[in-house]
C-alpha cells in the first residue's frame, strides 16, 4: 500500500509539473525562443558575369531539360550557372537524401566562386534539411538565396538564424517574363529601394477585373518584411527556425488549399501568438483556393475579416506574390512601409549591398 501511495504521489507531481510546463508553453506561444541575429547582413548585389548556384532543396527535378531552360534563362540575365552536385538526385518525391540536399546548400554558400543561390523548384522537403544547415557558415558568406513556395523554409530559417537577407521570388523553373524580370533586376542588380504596386488598368474592359487589391483594414504601417507560403510557415510554428514577429509586416501566399484550410492555418498563427505581434499584413494570391464541396464555405474575405481585421493593423490582399506568372521579388528582413488603401509596399532601404 505504501509503494502504491508513493507511485500515485509521484504521478500527481509529474502531471502537475507537465501541466505547468504546458501552460508556460501556451503563454509563450512557441516551444523555442525567436532568434534575433546581432545584425542584419545584406548580400552583395548581382552583376553581369556573376555565378549562380543551382540547388534542389525540396522536390525532385525529373527531366534534365528543365535545368537546361533554367541555365538559358539565367544566361539571358547575364549570369553564369553552377549546378549543385546533387541537383538531379532523386529519393522518391525528394531531390535526394536530406543530407545531400543540405550539402548542396552549405556548399554553395561556402564556395567563394558562387555569388547567389537559386532553387530550381519547390515542392516539399526543405523543412527536413534545416537541422543539417550550417548557419554560421552562411553568415560568414552572405549571398542572395532566391525562391518561393516550399523554399519559404530556407528563407525564414536562414534569415532567423544567420541574419542574412533572403528573397521570396522566382525559382529557376518560374516564368521569367518582363514583369518578374523587372522586379528581380531592380531589387538584386540595381539595389533599388523598390516600390511595389499591382498592374493598374481595365484594358479593353469597363473596369479592372484582374490583379485588383482588396483592403482589409485601411492605413499605413512600417516594419520588417517577413513571410512566404502560409502552409510552410505554419508547419514551422514551434521550431527554432523562425524569427521574432514583433513589429513585422507579414506577407503570405498560398496555392491549392481550400478555404477552411486557410482558416485553420491562420487560426494556428493566432493561437501561437504570431498575428497579435504584427505591424501590418499583406496577403498575395491564393491560387486555386476553392471553397470545396459540402454545405457551404466561408469566403477568403470572411476569413480575413475573422482573423485579420480584429488586429486593427493596416492589411490588404491581392498583391503579386505567389504561385503566379507575374510576381514580385520580396526581401525578408528589410524595413518597408505598406499602404493598405492603395495596396502598395515600399522598401525603405536597398536589400543588397
Amino acid at each position: 500500500m505504501a509503494l502504491r501511495s508513493t507511485i500515485h504521489s509521484n504521478r500527481r507531481i509529474f502531471l502537475k509539473t507537465l501541466g505547468l510546463g504546458s501552460l508556460a508553453l501556451a503563454r509563450s506561444g512557441t516551444a523555442f525562443p525567436a532568434f534575433a541575429p546581432a545584425s542584419l547582413l545584406k548580400p552583395p548585389r548581382l552583376k553581369p558575369g556573376d555565378s549562380v548556384g543551382l540547388v534542389n532543396p525540396a522536390g525532385a527535378t525529373f527531366q534534365s531539360v528543365d535545368v537546361t531552360i533554367v541555365r538559358e534563362s539565367l544566361s539571358a540575365l547575364g549570369l553564369k550557372s553552377v549546378e549543385g552536385k546533387h541537383l538531379l538526385d532523386r529519393y522518391g518525391y525528394l531531390a535526394g537524401s536530406d543530407e545531400a540536399r543540405a550539402m548542396d546548400i552549405n556548399g554553395m554558400f561556402s564556395d567563394s566562386s558562387i555569388d547567389a543561390v537559386l532553387a530550381v523548384r519547390g515542392g516539399w522537403g526543405c523543412n527536413r534539411i534545416l537541422p543539417h544547415l550550417d548557419f554560421e557558415e552562411i553568415r560568414r558568406h552572405p549571398k542572395a538565396l532566391i525562391g518561393y513556395s516550399d523554399i519559404t523554409s530556407l528563407l525564414l530559417a536562414i534569415y532567423a538564424r544567420s541574419g542574412v537577407v533572403t528573397f521570396h521570388g522566382p525559382v529557376g523553373t518560374s516564368t521569367w517574363n518582363p514583369f518578374s524580370v523587372e522586379h528581380f533586376r531592380r531589387l538584386l542588380f540595381s539595389a533599388e529601394p523598390v516600390a511595389y504596386a499591382n498592374p493598374r488598368g481595365a484594358g479593353d474592359l469597363l473596369a479592372q477585373t484582374k490583379d485588383r487589391i482588396e483592403t482589409i483594414t485601411p492605413g499605413s504601417a512600417r516594419g520588417r518584411l517577413v513571410g512566404g507560403n502560409l502552409s510552410v510557415l505554419s508547419s514551422m510554428i514551434g521550431s527554432e527556425y523562425l524569427p521574432s514577429w514583433s513589429g513585422v509586416i507579414l506577407f503570405l501566399e498560398e496555392d491549392g488549399e481550400q478555404i477552411y484550410r486557410i482558416d485553420r492555418m491562420l487560426t494556428q498563427l493566432k493561437l501561437a501568438g504570431v498575428l497579435q505581434k504584427l505591424a501590418g499584413f499583406v496577403f498575395g494570391k491564393c491560387t486555386n483556393c476553392t471553397p470545396g464541396e459540402g454545405y457551404g464555405s466561408l469566403t477568403l474575405e470572411e476569413v480575413f475579416a475573422d482573423h485579420i481585421r480584429p488586429l486593427g493593423i493596416p492589411a490588404w490582399y491581392g498583391a503579386m506574390i505567389g504561385h503566379i506568372e507575374n510576381k514580385f521579388t520580396i526581401p525578408l528582413g528589410i524595413e518597408a512601409e505598406i499602404d493598405a488603401s492603395g495596396g502598395t509596399i515600399r522598401l525603405l532601404e536597398s536589400a543588397v549591398a
